[in-house]
């Protein structure tokens, strides 16, 4: 049953973690074999199951040790037609496989949830194509048809909300837009960025924001930007205008390499966990609206510890403690997303 789909508790302004990454850390850290980096296979057996909660309860823990809400997104980044065929999915096999994920996301919050710790269930959708790389876009008709299906499956089985992660392209977020609107659920529209802060079809974040906008009569709940380190973006925040103020939500990477070059590179880059949180802090500081904080390519739990202790004390006043040691078993360094 859905619990805040009325009123997300995240809209108030309270700050609120989500997850770094979650693919790189079952295959790279976990040993778990997952084909077009499908998190959702797993959801196929117990040990797939027990997996996913383990990987999720290590970052409810942090946004109760540091008293901020959670956003918790499922695990269904590919669990879309064209990568469920490819996997191997009938559509009943996929529709189950979503819901079966909204169920797993509602036991979590049902054993974590606490007081000071809202636990918001998100449905998350995921591009057609590569989340590096718009290819040829569909048009917002298109996608919506194409999201549609995942969508309703969510809102039936209870989520709060849909997040789509790594939109390339402004048609594909109108069309999620527009079937999230259609499925009566509240949608937040996370963009790719570039090394120049534009998505990756050249638009700018600005012009974006502004065309999905106008093309749903303002339909998204808020924006997010993911997949770029805060150095690509923090300057084009400041352009003029109200647009700005629609963003809420970072997933930056710990990395400053573009795409390109985290493609070719032989290991991933996992930054520096310490740098990081402060750079969202310094963010925060100039667009206070942005509360919905957590990491992308090449973060994780080191990362997302940092990123909430910094951001909350900076908000609380005081000064960030540099060289606090992590309160949460290591499991590995890079995650993707």
């Amino acid at each position: 049953m859905t619990q805040y789909r009325s009123r997300l508790p995240q809209l108030q302004g309270d700050l609120f973690l989500t997850d770094g990454g979650i693919e790189t850390t079952l295959i790279f850290h976990d040993g778990f074999d997952l084909p077009h980096f499908a998190a959702f296979h797993l959801l196929r057996d117990e040990a797939g199951r027990r997996a996913l909660r383990h990987y999720y309860a290590r970052y409810i823990e942090i946004a109760r040790m540091e008293g901020t809400g959670f956003i918790l997104e499922s695990p269904t980044w590919r669990a879309s037609p064209d990568w469920g065929r490819k996997l191997g999915y009938s559509d009943w096999q996929l529709d189950q496989a979503n819901r079966d994920s909204v169920v797993l996301m509602q036991e979590l919050r049902r054993q974590f949830e606490i007081r000071r710790t809202p636990i918001v269930v998100s449905g998350c959708v995921g591009p057609r194509g590569d989340g590096y790389d718009p290819g040829q876009a569909m048009s917002p008709k298109e996608a919506a048809a194409y999201h549609g299906r995942q969508i309703r499956i969510f809102g039936a089985a209870g989520v709060d909300m849909v997040t789509a992660i790594t939109m390339t392209n402004a048609n594909e977020a109108i069309g999620v837009t527009r079937a999230a609107q259609e499925a009566g659920v509240p949608v937040a529209i996370s963009f790719t960025l570039e090394t120049d802060g534009r998505l990756p079809t050249g638009q700018g974040l600005k012009e974006a924001i502004e065309t999905v906008d106008a093309a749903s009569s303002v339909g998204p709940a808020y924006y997010m930007i993911n997949c770029a380190h805060p150095t690509h973006f923090t300057e084009m925040l400041s352009a003029p205008g109200d647009w700005a103020g629609r963003i809420r939500g970072l997933r930056a990477n710990a990395s400053r390499c573009s795409h390109q070059e985290l493609n070719e590179a032989p290991d991933l880059d996992d930054g520096d966990p310490v740098e990081l949180g402060q750079q969202y802090a310094g963010l925060l500081r100039r667009h206070p609206q942005i509360n919905v904080l957590g990491g992308c390519c090449g973060t994780d739990h080191r990362h997302v510890e940092q990123i909430g202790m910094a951001c909350r004390r900076s908000r609380d006043g005081h000064a960030v403690d540099t060289h606090r040691h992590s309160n949460v078993k290591e499991s590995g360094q890079c995650v993707w997303i």
